[in-house]
């Protein structure tokens, strides 16, 4: 299937979100504050969360199946007119691969935001905290590369902050302590910018923030991501010209209990239209059931 992005018809189609849980919340909502009469659909893998510890051919599969499923769309759903990509882990490991296969359609990818740490630095060190398959990609490599020449640049694999935000809220002191452990070696460095390198780690910003204390900014990279899809989409010609509010359906390859439970917990929806998709045994394709 091959889209014309300069057809007029195309602009009513959605906004494919995916993540490999929900982490990818925080690039949606700005997403929707942005753009409120774009119509989304919000994909959360989370048959195979966490991402982290795959490896990158098993999330360039999960991507393959995952887009060719937005590009066919199906009786419930019109096949998609831009992919974001909101999770650090998967852009890191697939982005270009599926620039690559799947030219037809564009793609929005997410990435530490390296080069506003680098600009607003004062001490020179800066702190990173993502996954470890974000901290072996290319991508990663090539945004020290450019932007980090000369600063110190400390970074810490966090996978548990993952297992915390998909398990959800509310967090207690526990949960502060085990935050505040894992980043007590970025603190000791005397960073004062600390870069969240997955979608996740917004929805602990407060655990974080009280972690590091009031010395250290922390960069969210999501109203970037949500800007520069306006950006494509406007340049394209496919930005919707309706004025009515957009819908949001929201997906998942899990659980859809505990899926509507986190879409209450972290978004504050109390009756979201959640729809179950599944995978093909060989996790080759997906269908909504």
């Amino acid at each position: 299937m091959t889209m014309q992005y300069t057809s007029a018809q195309f602009r009513h189609s959605p906004i494919a979100v995916t993540d490999s849980g929900v982490g990818g919340f925080s690039v949606l909502r700005e997403l929707q504050q942005l753009m409120p009469h774009e119509d989304f659909v919000y994909l959360a893998d989370q048959w195979h969360v966490p991402y982290g510890p795959r490896t990158m051919q098993q999330i360039q599969y999960f991507e393959d199946g995952i887009t060719r499923f937005f590009l066919n769309g199906c009786e419930q759903l019109p096949p998609a007119k831009l992919i974001v990509i909101a999770c650090n882990t998967a852009s890191a490991a697939a982005l270009h691969h599926v620039r690559a296969t799947f030219p037809q359609i564009k793609f929005v990818g997410t990435e530490p935001a390296i080069k506003p740490a680098a600009e607003r630095t004062r001490s020179n060190h800066i702190g990173v905290i993502a996954t470890a398959a974000t901290f072996q990609g290319e991508l990663y490599a090539s945004l020290i590369d450019r932007f980090a020449q000369g600063l110190h640049v400390h970074k810490r694999a966090c996978p548990e902050f993952v297992t915390l935000v998909e398990r959800g809220g509310p967090y207690d002191e526990a949960d502060q302590q085990q935050v505040t452990e894992i980043l007590a070696p970025l603190k000791a460095a005397g960073i004062d910018e600390l870069v969240l390198g997955c979608t996740h780690f917004p929805f602990l910003m407060p655990l974080i923030q009280t972690a590091m204390g009031a010395g250290v900014e922390i960069i969210d990279p999501s109203p970037a991501i949500a800007k520069q899809t306006a950006r494509v989409l406007k340049e394209a010609e496919a930005d919707t010209d309706r004025n009515m509010p957009g819908q949001t359906l929201y997906l998942t390859s899990g659980d859809e209990v505990h899926f509507r439970n986190q879409l209450e917990a972290l978004l504050g929806l109390k009756n979201p239209d959640v729809r179950v998709v599944k995978w093909t045994e060989n996790d080759e394709s997906l269908a909504m059931t």
